[in-house]
């Protein structure tokens, strides 16, 4: 366990190294998830797998896959060892398999698919760790802003991942990938040294009866007048908590308690995937190629405007996110998101001889609409909705959910481009926004300004969380 003493009250850590390292783990999510982007079409012409859509796929998804284990594993694990040491464990197994990846053996298919989807465990613990992380060093009043931060580190991996990729497409094939695959051992690495000086989490420590470490660590955070005020409000959940704790198990996810927050939580992160934006992130420059008959590897810019919007949207979410409730931006980002992926088909099927660009114009505006609602406002949710009791458990449920539908897109979407229209596939995701938005309607609650222990209160009684303005 870790221990803190009186003395080490003076080596105050400031609250910007800790909101900065402590969502930095999304520097590697994203880059892993986008980094195939661009090493896909080197890895195809240096391996011969044009038309192989089974492998690429496979390629493709195989983080996700991996993330489906590791979402769950250390959701379990981080309330028994704590958010930080399991954030410590994730970057290394990062260094490990960036490394692997970019040593991997000419036409060894399924040994680069077995690296990545050890990679996809550190994915996935990286993606339920740091939200769980955040929501709890964050206050109230900024914890959607703060938690926001991670989609800012999540998209501004993927910007990196992109622009590393455009400038090394001018290498030999065989070099230029696996250099875009290793090179995500640098930002691993920053990361390990970086969560070395992060304290713990009070609440994790508070559960661990470890008191005194947690009040100086809501020093760091808090001013003054309010750390006593939390503490005690943690302290009374925590002891409220400690005998279900004892006796919980995966089935005490969906008793009445705590099913409609976990069926809340577990269904925003499923459908923030199945919506299909991964899709457009893994595969844009083959969606360009097979639009204009270019070759994907010279397509490389359109990554880069992707990312672009990505990183713009996720700093709109940080100056609105405390200013609009949850609710609102999911139904509106939903409602733009399966209008700009259904217009196609629709429009194509009036006018059959449009140019087939007009998908790619429809897929920046899906991006800049995910970029500043379900993008980052998933993770604030899995954040914040669920009770202390069960918060590991139910962050890993939902982000192996989040991670069964990246892996399923990711796997599939080559597959049904090669066998119908592209446009027709794009409806299809749609249509499953436009679910989303009725699923958020009628199960979320809406959790902006309420504390997390508000939030458990309420929400395990039944009770609504509503405020009155946007």
């Amino acid at each position: 366990m870790v221990t803190y003493t009186e003395k080490e009250n003076d080596k105050k850590i400031s609250s910007s190294f800790i909101y900065f390292f402590g969502s930095f783990g999304g520097i590697l999510f994203g880059y892993d998830i986008g980094v195939m982007t661009g090493a896909l079409p080197f890895l195809q012409e240096d391996w011969g797998m044009q038309g192989n859509a089974g492998i690429i796929g496979w390629i493709t998804s195989a983080v996700m896959f991996g993330a489906i284990f590791g979402g769950a594993l250390a959701g379990q694990l981080s309330d028994k060892l704590g958010r930080r040491q399991m954030i410590l464990i994730s970057a290394l197994i990062f260094v490990a398999g960036s490394v692997l990846s970019g040593i991997v053996p000419d036409y060894g298919q399924y040994y680069l698919i077995a690296i990545r989807m050890l990679l996809g465990i550190a994915v996935g613990a990286a993606s339920a760790l740091v939200p769980a992380y955040m929501s709890e060093m964050a206050p109230a009043r900024l914890r959607g802003r703060l938690s926001g931060i991670n989609q800012t580190m999540i998209v501004s991996g993927m910007l990196l991942s992109y622009i590393v990729d455009f400038l090394l497409k001018g290498f030999p094939e065989t070099l230029a990938w696996r250099l875009m695959l290793g090179l995500a051992a640098v930002p691993a690495v920053i990361l390990f040294f970086g969560v070395l000086h992060l304290p713990e989490s009070p609440r994790f420590l508070v559960r661990r009866n470890n008191i005194e470490a947690a009040r100086i660590i809501l020093g760091y955070i808090r001013p003054q007048n309010e750390i006593e005020g939390e503490l005690r409000q943690i302290r009374e959940t925590v002891q409220a908590e400690e005998s279900a704790c004892r006796q919980n198990s995966w089935h005490t996810l969906l008793s009445d308690k705590y099913r409609s927050l976990v069926v809340a939580g577990i269904g925003v992160a499923a459908f923030q995937q199945f919506q299909g934006a991964n899709a457009i992130f893994y595969y844009i420059p083959l969606i360009v190629e097979k639009a204009t008959g270019h070759a994907a590897s010279s397509q490389l810019m359109w990554p880069i405007i992707q990312g672009i919007l990505l990183v713009v949207g996720s700093l709109v979410f940080l100056v609105i996110a405390d200013k609009f409730n949850r609710c609102t931006l999911l139904k509106i980002g939903g409602t733009i998101m399966g209008l700009s992926f259904i217009l196609p088909a629709i429009i194509n099927s009036i006018m059959p001889g449009t140019n087939p660009m007009m998908i790619v114009f429809f897929l920046c505006i899906y991006v800049a609409f995910y970029s500043f609602t379900w993008a980052p406002l998933t993770w604030v949710i899995v954040g914040e909705i669920f009770p202390l009791a069960i918060r590991g458990r139910a962050s890993g449920m939902a982000t192996s959910f989040n991670w069964i539908g990246s892996f399923l897109v990711g796997l599939l979407f080559p597959i049904m481009t090669a066998s119908m229209p592209q446009e027709i596939v794009f409806a299809i995701f749609g249509i499953i926004c436009i679910l989303g938005v009725a699923f958020v309607t009628q199960f979320v609650p809406e959790t902006r300004g309420h504390t997390l222990e508000e939030i458990e209160a309420k929400g395990t009684k039944g009770e609504a969380l509503v405020r009155e303005s946007l």
